[in-house]
């Protein structure tokens, strides 16, 4: 049996087909149904007599199917229970929508998965099937141009969706009309190439919404955009990886990028870094951090407890997120509200006394579900490998959404999180990473004071409104307030400040310190789409405005320790001193605009452009200057796919950060400046796993350098002369290899110095930079039999030899270290056992000078269990 579209605007007719003989019927308009949908016989009933629709079972379909055929291609729900399914179907612009309020879906893989296929035919842009609610599978059939046409079979096998569409009938060679043999409807018309000798269509199917392969991201374009069509690298660290890893901060997540090195250890406390394609990326850098494409300073090492999916963008993009250093950008993306009761508990355990625990709520406030909710809240208390080291933290993240209209929603966020821990600094490289006289300094010791602890709070509050003027244009407006702050009280904190001539006592500084940061952030972004002839648009036109504040004060007193015999709690050597006060604000206003062009089916353009001012005012001590900066940055790419698998892209990019301070003559320095050309090749292995090879050249200029003139005059101020080069070679990949055994890896090779400086250093390699890095987490989960559920992971990351300063003075070892996990999964119960440091390896992780190395965790075992309903 099949039908055209029932939401064409007038009644149309129908081809019933039964046993080879054609039947025309007239279809009745939804607006003309005066009952509920009836089963798949019934909706074509010539019958207008209204009955009562009996109470019918759930029926699960248990398995989706897309095979091409000779004329588009059709979508098989298998069930043996196809004669009890009920169709109510309607257009929303090129969609089809088709809702099936008496099933579920339930693949073999588990419950709630989402079949989709991403341009499986000319004319149609994505075929998805999802579980709508408890008990309706939704069908969703989006067009390019124009709905498609879709016939619907009811066969032994299941529900059938035939679908075709105008570019796809036009592809077709001309027939003669002469008598042919019509396959059974419970059987998939074989697969033909068309007359040109083209090959049969190639469906590209993402299987699992939480898989280790993620096709789209939103923070290369700030549009949902497949991968392969974007021309620059980037890489997503999906749920599943973060949850089979058991991850619990950022430094944790990232060892899964390859060109990302941590600047900060696990027992960091705050200044989130990392270096990225050789070039540091710290927590106020700018737009180097985003959360939900807003910017963000992650000063905070927070825990990740409403974290959804981490993508980071390598190189340069001033282009839509403004000021940012070019290494790259990270963006958090948080988990949203969702339309079914979602409810989820989890507790972890492990060696040096850690304990966490979290909850994850979902679900609707209303009958209706246009209002819906997710809290998401946590609480860590861990200890550390490292001597008196504790650190707690209490976090807390409500979303309210709501569906003001069929085209308008409407989302409120909030965000607070409280932690305190004593700031860790590390060890000198003498007697760790380098000979000491006195001997090896254990890994373990704390040079810091027990007491010197930092509590600091973060609140996040903001929304952000979507609305939809058609089926091609909309409008999203975002609005954030981030306000941190931090303090030490009474106590005192240490500082390092230097390494006695025998190797033996350690200078430091005891601080009572203060400081607060205040973020204001909006963004309008219009996205539409658009063609003029045969080429294809997507334009994004959009504004950023942004404030910063930034306060800050510190006294100190000298309080010296001997690291080989340390006495905690001594009376510092002196009165405590005033030693800065300061203040800041910065202004900025952005415009940016963008245009994804398709060219042809197989070729891509991306134009990009964005304008900046800035303004900077800031105080020390008495002293106020002012200085504004502007700076246009571009972006250009281009990808070629030869074969729909196959992604071949080069791109042009710029990236700006401003300089603060002004030359000996008074002049406002100009922005810093990063340039980077990419080509690369983007594949798609099979449908559920794909590769990024990069290459790259990134040129960091007009870096301030210390005055050289030896006029004493000169100290102090700077000039504009350095250069930093960075060449390299990514290799990515991630997602399944077979039903049950995922992936995710990467290998970096970093080619990053000092070209020019006023400085002895030029020809130096940037510090914490290896040449050679790769990453690798594989696990496999049992499908069948007596064991399923249960599953394995193993990791390796190797990082190597890397200097330590500009100065390249000393090295940091390279390292391999071995993580490994073991899970159980049985309905909405999960067990799992993850390993750290298996071997317990000896390594660093970063150094920031020859004061302050930072030693990697030892062997470290966490149990968890979650419970999902």
């Amino acid at each position: 049996m099949s039908f055209l579209p029932l939401f064409m605007a007038q009644s149309v007719q129908a081809q019933v087909k039964q046993n080879s003989l054609t039947v025309i019927t007239t279809i009745k308009r939804l607006s003309e149904i005066e009952r509920p949908a009836t089963n798949v016989n019934g909706l074509f009933s010539q019958s207008s007599t209204p009955q009562a629709t009996p109470i019918r079972e759930v029926v699960q379909v248990t398995q989706v199917k897309a095979n091409p055929t000779a004329k588009g291609v059709e979508v098989i729900l298998q069930t043996t229970k196809g004669e009890q399914l009920q169709v109510t179907n309607r257009s929303a612009g090129n969609s089809f929508i088709a809702d099936i309020p008496n099933a579920q879906l339930r693949l073999p893989n588990g419950d709630g998965f989402t079949f989709r296929s991403e341009k499986p035919l000319a004319g149609i842009t994505e075929i998805s099937v999802t579980n709508f609610d408890d008990n309706t599978i939704r069908v969703t059939v989006i067009g390019e141009a124009s709905s498609p046409t879709v016939e619907l079979f009811d066969s032994d096998e299941g529900l059938i969706f035939g679908l075709t569409t105008a570019a796809s009938t036009a592809q077709q060679p001309p027939t003669q009309q002469t008598p042919q043999v019509e396959q059974p409807a419970n059987q998939t018309p074989p697969e033909q190439p068309s007359a040109q000798g083209e090959e049969p269509i190639e469906l590209v199917v993402t299987g699992e919404q939480d898989g280790y392969r993620v096709p789209n991201a939103s923070v290369g374009t700030r549009t949902d955009t497949p991968l392969r069509d974007i021309p620059q690298s980037i890489q997503v660290i999906p749920q599943e990886v973060l949850r089979d890893q058991n991850v619990n901060s950022l430094n944790e997540a990232l060892r899964n990028v390859p060109g990302v090195i941590s600047n900060t250890s696990s027992d960091a406390t705050q200044n989130v870094g990392f270096t990225i394609r050789g070039f540091d990326t710290t927590a106020r850098s700018g737009s180097s951090f985003l959360r939900d494409g807003l910017r963000d300073g992650g000063d905070i090492l927070s825990e990740i407890p409403n974290i959804e999916r981490i993508e980071v963008l390598k190189g340069p993009a001033s282009v839509l997120y403004g000021a940012a250093n070019p290494g790259g950008t990270i963006n958090q993306v948080t988990k949203q509200p969702l339309r079914d009761p979602f409810y989820a508990i989890d507790a972890t355990i492990g060696n040096y006394d850690f304990y966490k625990g979290g909850i994850d709520l979902s679900g609707p406030l209303n009958d209706s579900k246009t209002v819906l909710y997710r809290l998401n809240t946590s609480y860590l208390d861990r200890k550390s490998f490292v001597d008196f080291f504790e650190r707690k933290e209490f976090a807390i993240a409500p979303v309210v959404s709501w569906a003001i209209g069929k085209r308008t929603r409407l989302i409120l966020e909030g965000e607070y999180t409280e932690a305190s821990s004593p700031l860790y600094q590390g060890l000198p490289a003498a007697g760790t990473i380098l000979p000491n006289p006195n001997g090896r300094i254990p890994r373990n010791r704390f040079a810091g004071e027990p007491d010197g602890v930092i509590d600091s709070t973060l609140t996040r509050v903001g929304y952000r409104l979507e609305h939809q003027f058609s089926d091609n244009w909309s409008l999203q407006n975002a609005f954030r307030v981030r306000v941190q702050r931090g303090e030490n009280g009474n106590e005192s904190y240490p500082l390092v400040s230097g390494l006695d001539p025998n190797n033996r006592t350690l200078n430091r500084n005891a601080l009572i310190n203060s400081a607060d940061y205040d973020d204001y952030d909006l963004n309008v972004n219009l996205t539409g789409r658009f063609s003029t002839g045969s080429i294809s648009h997507q334009l994004a036109l959009g504004v950023d405005l942004s404030r910063s504040f930034l306060g800050y004060s510190r006294f100190a007193a000298p309080s010296p320790i001997d690291l080989f015999n340390p006495v905690y709690r001594r009376p510092v050597a002196g009165p405590f001193t005033f030693l800065f006060d300061g203040a800041g604000r910065t202004d900025t206003l952005g415009i940016y605009i963008q245009d994804q062009v398709t060219l042809a089916e197989n070729l891509k353009l991306l134009l990009g452009g964005r304008f900046d001012l800035s303004e900077q005012t800031s105080r020390f001590l008495t002293d106020t200057t002012n200085q504004s900066n502007d700076a246009f940055s571009p972006r250009v790419g281009i990808v070629y796919q030869p074969i729909k698998p196959i992604s071949l892209y080069a791109s042009y990019s710029r990236s700006f950060t401003p300089n603060s301070g002004t030359a000996f003559d008074g002049s406002v320095f100009q922005p810093e400046r990063g340039t980077q050309y990419e080509v690369g090749v983007k594949a798609d292995l099979n449908e559920r796993i794909s590769a990024t090879l990069a290459f790259y050249d990134l040129t960091r200029s007009n870096i301030a350098t210390d005055d050289p003139d030896p006029d004493p005059a000169h100290l102090g101020f700077s000039i504009l002369t350095g250069e930093q080069r960075s060449r390299g070679v990514e290799f990515s990949i991630g997602g399944e290899i077979l039903p049950g055994w995922n992936i995710i890896a990467g290998y970096a090779y970093t080619d990053a110095q000092i070209t020019e400086d006023n400085t002895p250093n030029v020809g130096n390699l940037l510090a914490n930079v290896p040449k050679n890095a790769f990453n690798l987490w594989t696990s496999y989960e049992i499908q069948r039999g007596s064991l399923q559920g249960f599953g394995v992971g193993v990791g390796l990351f190797f990082v190597g030899e890397r200097q330590a300063d500009l100065e390249n003075s000393f090295q940091i070892p390279s390292y391999l270290r071995t993580d490994a996990a073991i899970f159980y999964k049985r309905d909405r119960l999960r067990a799992a056992l993850n390993f750290r440091n298996l071997f317990n390896v000896d390594y660093f992780e970063s150094a920031f000078s020859d004061l302050t190395v930072l030693p990697g965790e030892p062997f470290t075992v966490q149990g968890t269990i979650s419970w999902q309903l």
